[in-house]
């Protein structure tokens, strides 16, 4: 089967390199020159562990190309699937303006016979029925074309392997045609398939970002509610996930949620909701807390510095990306900055990004050792696993105080206190 993948981000690159790795033909259609001249490169431009090999091995199979050119791609693609970004506006609300600009260029240049084009973009509902509208008004007369929603669930940081190992595929569509063409190219898949209407498949994908982002407002709620009764949220949490209708998975208390996909989805969502007259004071609450969780964070580290050089582990939202999208340290960086704290920073992969934004506003570490020397605070915001595994001896040696802000909870507070550390982590009593 040839396919063409519209946008190269998370969703569509991994999505380009895992069809064309089970033998299809794969166009990935992008708008800037240097990305697309990188790409071919076998640069995958976004760090996501495997992605570098994937996208090479590919490559060199002629079985994966990139281009600026929708006509080549489109006009001899069986499927067509939209995975450009829809960021919020200063509303709150999805911009959808890119899948429109996408679906009228891809409309424009469909072929003679039959197409799928398939949204993996998270659109709000209605959205797949205007890209409908577009591409019938674009297309040539003699094209026909069947819309349908397929969402993602990759997760930054396993995005190879939830792509190849998917809880569920879903697969909306008004077109049993449509639908059988998708259920032939995910056929290599496990995962169970939900075959539904468009509007279901489109709210499927906030649903399930809400219900995440939920889960990791509740542990942190119950986390404030440990530290002010002398409780242990771990110990907590643990015996509540022991229940199987609930489970501990996202039940983590910390810094709050961050990336590209739950904070924007559960905002979005909360937008569509109003405008359809919904109370939606429940999703409300859970952006609070979210955002309370990173204040009551930096009340923590300016309670128990003592000084004014600080040092941060962890930069992306969390392990195994570079992603800084909404992370806590962007947060945490900024408030900081503005109390006149000096900040030293390190994150495997996500330095790069952190730069852009900050310049030499702060400082850039080559690694963990070399961030905390002289600080009189250390802030722990990622849990890479160099930083569970760190020699915590020689970091208490290079410190000017030997004090943790662990906003992962990711040292267990008897191993910390023989140390000798002023330990301040969340939900659990603190180690002064």
């Amino acid at each position: 089967m040839t396919i063409t993948v519209v946008g190269h981000g998370y969703v569509g690159l991994v999505t380009a390199c895992v069809f064309s790795d089970f033998g299809n033909k794969v166009w990935v259609v992008g708008h800037t020159p240097e990305k697309i001249d990188r790409l071919k490169k076998g640069d995958p431009i976004i760090y996501e562990p495997g992605l570098k090999e994937f996208l090479g091995k590919n490559l060199a199979a002629q079985r994966l190309h990139f281009t600026l050119d929708y006509k080549q791609a489109v006009s001899e693609s069986d499927i067509v699937f939209i995975t450009v970004g829809t960021p919020p506006t200063h509303n709150g609300e999805a911009d959808l303006s890119a899948v429109f600009d996408v679906a009228t260029n891809i409309g424009k240049n469909l072929k003679k016979g039959f197409t799928v084009v398939s949204c993996k973009s998270t659109v709000l509902v209605g959205t797949n029925k205007k890209v409908e509208e577009i591409l019938n008004k674009n297309k040539r007369k003699d094209a026909q074309v069947a819309v349908a929603s397929c969402p993602e669930f990759l997760r930054e940081g396993t995005a190879l392997h939830d792509t190849i190992n998917p809880d569920r595929i879903v697969i909306g569509s008004d077109s049993n045609k449509a639908i059988d063409r998708l259920l032939e190219l995910h056929e290599p898949l496990t995962g169970d398939r939900v075959i539904t209407d468009l509007a279901s498949a489109e709210l499927i994908k906030y649903t399930s970002n809400a219900m995440l982002a939920t889960k990791i407002s509740f542990a942190n709620l119950i986390a404030f509610y440990c530290e002010k009764t002398g409780a242990d949220v771990e110990t907590v949490l643990n015996a509540v996930g022991l229940d199987k209708r609930i489970g501990r998975v996202f039940l983590y208390p910390g810094v709050g949620y961050g990336g590209s996909c739950l904070p924007k989805d559960v905002n979005a969502l909360v937008h569509t909701g109003r405008n359809f007259g919904i109370d939606v004071k429940f999703l409300d609450a859970v952006e609070k807390i979210n955002a309370d969780s990173r204040n009551n964070y930096l009340d923590k580290v300016l309670k128990h510095c003592k000084g004014k050089h600080i040092a941060i582990w962890g930069l992306g939202f969390k392990p195994d990306t570079d992603d800084i999208r909404a992370a806590p340290s962007v947060f945490l960086i900024k408030a900081l900055l503005e109390q006149g704290f000096k900040l030293t920073v390190y994150d495997p992969e996500a330095t790069k990004n952190i730069r852009k934004m900050f310049g030499d506003k702060i400082t850039y570490a080559q690694n963990a050792y070399d961030a905390v020397k002289d600080a009189c605070t250390l802030c722990i915001l990622t849990e890479w696993n160099e930083f569970k595994q760190a020699d915590l001896k020689k970091v208490k040696s290079l410190m000017k105080n030997p004090v943790i802000i662990d906003g992962r909870n990711i040292y267990q507070l008897e191993f910390i206190k023989k140390l000798g550390f002023t330990y301040i982590s969340t939900g659990r009593q603190p180690i002064l």
